[in-house]
């Protein structure tokens, strides 16, 4: 009997090994039945969600920013009089905001458009990722990996968040936004940052195996106004496997004129200047390491988020004009029907953080988290995040024009935008690996 049972918890492990590897028949489905980074082809079963035939083309044109579908018109309005015809594709915390705001909050829904494209470069390193990436054995870092998409065929949740932290950004950016925490009244102060993101293999000089073997990229943010918060920097190095290093953090205060480490930025701290409406790993819909969490992978669904969000990106619009009491200007949004990966994360036992249950839904055609419900130590739903996409053409990637959490408790919300920002996203940018030094903070500083 004992021989037998060892014999079962053997294959058990090694059963579990295999799943974070996939075979070179099960990869050669990419850029067939599925996409060249593992969406579903097909349309659904009601033809809402239409076959994916390569997403938006790449062009070179003078505004990325312009609304491509601005003569579409809503398909329907959700409202909270018609909330039963539609719950069935809304998440909790969609439901949530109908319930404490029925009389403002709504949600227009137009035709879905797969807009999602990438460089060919990226689709072969999906490829390449599929059979040759694996989870280190905590599975808070990877193997094998090679720059992006490291689980085009996720087998659990935690692969599929992988995906999400490890997606193409479009290598080299430079983005400058502003953050504004939205009181009870509606009043708010924007906190306008530039932020630097790089991989290693867009680094003047290219990938240095001795400084860029276990990071996955770097990220550099510079606070420039208000005065109270002007000539903050803070500096990140994500690692791959964070168990071997951990993030690599600095800030350099303005006050103090010093740079110093940082290791508390990370899990459930509150991000500087968000008045705790928003957690370090809140940032980026979620980032950093998974580690606090038992990830499940509930399956596919079909449901209407935030999706080609040119309005909410345009240049003529001011944040007064999207911002409003409790919540966004929702004539500023745009949701469509799309299959999403849901997960959830389940707070370990002896873990600690703000958050006892999150529910993540990852869009299959980018990777990027569309939307996530949190729920406090008591399981109450206490926070919702909304990532806004659009694809931009001249760089064929996606990226978030807008990020919003909503905290139900305080009826406050906290929004990302770009609005009235002048060159809110260039890409191509060639950073030079001492701008990520912590010395590249002090003279920034000075």
């Amino acid at each position: 009997m004992k021989i037998k049972m060892m014999t079962v918890t053997a294959l058990l492990m090694i059963s579990s090994t295999a799943l974070s590897l996939v075979s070179p028949n099960e990869a050669s489905q990419l850029g067939n039945e599925l996409t060249p980074i593992g969406a579903q082809a097909s349309k659904n079963v009601s033809g809402v969600i239409p076959a994916y035939t390569g997403g938006l083309p790449h062009k070179s044109i003078a505004n990325p920013l312009e609304n491509i579908y601005k003569n579409e018109k809503p398909l329907f309005v959700i409202t909270s009089e018609n909330l039963d015809q539609y719950k069935q594709k809304l998440t909790q915390g969609q439901l949530a905001l109908f319930a404490k705001y029925p009389a403002t909050y709504k949600m227009p829904v137009y035709e879905t458009h797969r807009s999602a494209a990438y460089p060919q470069h990226i689709y072969a390193k999906a490829k390449k990722n599929a059979t040759n990436t694996e989870l280190t054995a905590s599975g808070n870092g990877l193997k094998n990996f090679d720059e992006t998409i490291p689980f085009a065929l996720p087998k659990n949740g935690l692969e599929v968040i992988w995906n999400h932290v490890s997606r193409y950004r479009g290598g080299a950016v430079s983005r400058t936004t502003s953050t504004m925490v939205v009181q009870n009244n509606g009043s708010f102060t924007p906190i306008r940052a530039t932020s630097i993101l790089t991989t290693p293999h867009a680094l003047v000089g290219g990938y240095d195996e001795s400084e860029d073997d276990n990071i996955l990229f770097y990220f550099r943010r510079s606070i420039t106004s208000p005065a109270r918060f002007a000539g903050n920097h803070f500096l990140a190095h994500e690692t791959l496997d964070q168990v071997k290093q951990a993030r690599i953090a600095w800030l350099y205060n303005s006050g103090q004129r010093r740079t110093r480490r940082a290791p508390s930025v990370a899990y459930d701290a509150p991000v500087n200047g968000s008045e705790g409406l928003r957690t370090v790993d809140e940032m980026d819909m979620f980032n950093g390491a998974p580690d606090r969490f038992n990830w499940k992978l509930v399956g596919k669904k079909e449901i209407y988020i935030p999706y080609n969000s040119y309005k909410i990106a345009d240049e003529e619009a001011r944040y007064a004009d999207i911002i409003q009491v409790n919540h966004l200007n929702q004539d500023y949004t745009r949701y469509e029907l799309h299959r999403v990966w849901k997960v959830e994360a389940t707070l370990k036992e002896k873990a600690r953080h703000l958050f006892g249950k999150r529910t993540f839904y990852v869009d299959e055609d980018t990777w990027q988290i569309a939307l996530s419900d949190s729920y406090d130590a008591h399981g109450n739903l206490s926070r919702i995040d909304e990532g806004h996409p659009i694809q931009l053409v001249n760089a064929d990637v996606a990226v978030y024009a807008s990020t919003v959490t909503y905290d139900l408790l305080s009826g406050r919300y906290l929004v990302e935008l770009s609005n009235e920002e002048r060159n809110a996203y260039v890409f191509g940018k060639k950073f030079k690996r001492k701008e990520f030094k912590s010395s590249a903070l002090r003279r920034a500083g000075k």
